[in-house]
């Protein structure tokens, strides 16, 4: 939120007159969050072959684990309500899912995705731009 507040002082808006929604958070990995794949392999060897052969429909196990399926169902209604220009500020696997919804890309296919961690993506209508 800092660095939020920050850029819109930065651009002279009100650094509080901006809304988060829990729609748009990073999809959970549950018992594997805060690990790489290779500390989950190193401690549960093949545990992560599962993931790599079907990514888009994967869950972790634990509570509150979600697959990128879950995560496009939670996302929907936000993309389906936008009626204005909206700046939104979020994570690899929505726009993951943005390409998926919005692209039509397949699951594989939005998956695989490599989402940079330096550029913008502008939704406009039905196409998807990285600036």
């Amino acid at each position: 939120r800092e660095t939020m507040e920050l850029m819109r002082a930065a651009m002279g808006l009100d650094p509080l007159a901006y809304r988060t929604d829990p729609r748009l958070v990073e999809l959970s990995f549950g018992d594997w969050q805060g690990f790489t794949f290779a500390e989950l392999e190193a401690q549960h060897p093949g545990s992560t072959k599962g993931r790599r052969a079907t990514k888009w429909d994967f869950l972790p196990p634990g509570e509150g684990a979600e697959s990128y399926e879950m995560l496009l169902e939670r996302l929907k209604p936000w993309l389906d309500a936008l009626d204005r220009q909206t700046v939104c500020v979020t994570h690899g696997g929505v726009m993951r899912c943005f390409f998926r919804v919005v692209a039509g890309l397949s699951k594989q296919e939005a998956a695989g995705l490599e989402i940079p961690q330096d550029r913008l993506l502008r939704l406009e209508g039905r196409s998807l731009e990285w600036l």
